[in-house]
């Protein structure tokens, strides 16, 4: 519930200070005296955007801070979520526009973002504006009503998780077809990529060994010539380095007996002896094993060449990034020679969560078309009362595709005579039938939704005479239900019927013109509503009536 709101410098508004009870309450004023401009106020309250152009010109900033009543309204996990502090009794919302430009929010002293200013608003204050009767053109709003009425949350959250998976598995079908798609279209080319690197028979490390063997085979005439030379030093016949290595360990071990000192030097020549021997083998037989094979240096060059053209070709510089290219080609041509089987696979999960989702969907419309039973006999007699006896009201649910929001199209259908079909609400009733509907609508829903304050912004129009006076009483019976209900009107009738009477004035002074709004005592109102009535000349017989107005609120 609003129980206070603040305002400075604010379009025309210097200071507004002023307190709201409980219980239905009136607003009216001359068009053009500022009403709209203090429902603009409000607005920021609830975290619509801010517009510098709203600063009361000459003025630094202008300050918009509201006191709520949220007892009772469960909003804690909301303040604990945004780690804001929570008093139920005394919630505050200030908003701050500066100049320059900059907009700052809090919510009892804590600064909060936009966002968190919004959410809070929509569990604050709902103001119903003229502009709200186009909502009963949209489809999504029709729907909306009857989940409200439905209590449906768990059918919806149900529905939801399972639509969710549907869509999930379509894009990834859509995904799966498009890569296939592409793959196709460059078959022939990634065909004839992989089957270039398979016939390359490519293995690990074998580039090295390759380029080895071709640098040996090069240059056999050279190596050939080095292990002659080595062998013959290390074997000739007189002069062999082995030989002679071998005497001077004879002539060491020939003298052991007199000189034991030499036993470890003869020693550690045998050892050398032995090894020099083994190398000179090997060089030996090295010698016989190299000889220059033109026709093996051909192909392994060729080899090489392909190797490197490869590389070039693919833009890496080793063997392993070609084996690892080659790979990922196959990976494409099997996926290929499998798409009809992974087709039939991602389609039978699509297939799987259509059936789960149309499941939900079917329990969801089931709790639905119950509601909506209950929006057809609480709308009628809702509206039988506001002048239209003859009412027809539907709530016609047909089957549409999965959406987000279900599988059900609801229209609400309106008829006001006997004889005249029922069509689209938005379609055939009148500005004031319209106006009355909405209202219905939202006297409906407020037994509904736990919302602390409505705000209606002349829903009257169209409307006159006995009809507003029921309208006035719909909307009293709506904060006898424990809602804080504000009418904005031009109508005396709803006027009088309120239990507070507040009046927004606009004023000429030295410094412009300005906006104030006061309460109105009891002499004041009956003054306003018998101006409302006569006009500015206010007769006898309009003071009279405005009496008896006043008092049938009682």
């Amino acid at each position: 519930m609003l129980k206070h709101l603040y305002i400075s410098n604010y379009a025309l508004i210097d200071e507004l200070d002023i307190d709201f009870p409980a219980g239905f309450s009136v607003i009216t004023g001359e068009t053009g005296a500022g009403k709209s401009i203090i429902l603009g106020a409000l607005g920021m309250i609830l975290g619509n955007r801010a517009d510098i152009k709203a600063i009361k010109p000459g003025a630094k900033k202008c300050v918009i801070e509201a006191v709520f009543d949220v007892t009772g309204y469960g909003l804690e996990p909301l303040f604990a979520d945004g780690d804001v502090d929570f008093d139920a009794s005394e919630c505050i919302v200030r908003r701050e526009l500066s100049a320059t430009g900059k907009s700052r929010s809090f919510v009892n002293d804590t600064p909060v973002a936009l966002q968190f200013l919004r959410q809070l608003g929509d569990h604050l204050v709902d103001i119903h504006s003229q502009h709200q009767n186009l909502l009963l053109q949209k489809e999504d709003f029709q729907l909306g009503v009857v989940d409200i009425i439905a209590h449906d949350e768990k059918q919806k959250a149900d529905y939801a998780s399972a639509y969710a998976d549907y869509r999930k598995a379509v894009a990834a079908l859509d995904d799966l077809k498009e890569r296939i798609e592409k793959t196709r279209q460059n078959e022939e080319f990634v065909r004839f990529q992989f089957n270039e690197l398979q016939s390359a028979q490519l293995a690990d490390g074998m580039q090295e060994e390759l380029e080895q063997e071709s640098a040996a085979l090069s240059h056999a005439e050279d190596i050939k010539t080095a292990l002659f030379n080595a062998n013959d030093i290390l074997n000739a016949d007189d002069a062999g380095v082995v030989g002679r290595v071998g005497e001077a360990a004879d002539a060491l071990h020939s003298i052991e007996g007199v000189y034991p000192k030499v036993k470890e030097l003869a020693a550690r020549l045998d050892t050398a002896r032995i090894e020099l021997a083994d190398i000179a083998a090997d060089v030996d037989n090295d010698s016989d094993n190299i000889e220059f094979d033109s026709a093996r240096l051909f192909d392994v060059n060729a080899m090489l060449d392909k190797i490197y053209s490869l590389q070039q070709k693919h833009h890496v510089d080793n063997v392993a990034a070609l084996i690892a290219i080659r790979d990922e080609l196959g990976k494409q041509l099997e996926s290929i020679d499998d798409s009809d089987t992974q087709l039939t696979d991602y389609q039978h999960r699509v297939d799987e969560t259509a059936a789960a989702a149309r499941r939900a969907a079917t329990v969801l419309t089931g709790v639905r078309r119950k509601a909506a039973a209950k929006v057809e006999v609480a709308m009628k007699s809702r509206l039988v009362p506001l002048g239209m006896v003859n009412v027809r009201f539907k709530v016609d649910i047909q089957a549409k595709d999965l959406a987000a929001d279900g599988a059900d199209r609801v229209v609400f259908l309106f008829s006001a005579n006997k004889s005249t079909e029922l069509m689209p609400v938005a379609e055939v009733a009148s500005g004031g039938e319209i106006a009355r509907v909405m209202l219905s609508l939202k006297a409906m829903i407020s037994g509904a939704v736990n919302l602390p304050t409505i705000i209606f912004d002349e829903i009257d129009t169209g409307v006159s005479g006995a009809i507003a006076t029921k309208m006035a009483l719909l909307m009293k019976e709506m904060a006898d239900a424990g809602r804080q209900v504000v009418a904005i009107t031009h109508l005396p009738q709803i006027a009088a019927m309120g239990e507070a009477h507040y009046k927004v004035e606009k004023e000429e002074t030295d410094k412009g013109t300005i906006s104030h709004m006061r309460r109105l005592d009891d002499k004041e109102r009956l003054t306003a509503v018998a101006a409302m009535l006569s006009g500015d000349n206010i007769t006898p017989a309009a003071l009279e009536n405005a009496k008896e107005l006043l008092a049938a609120r009682q």
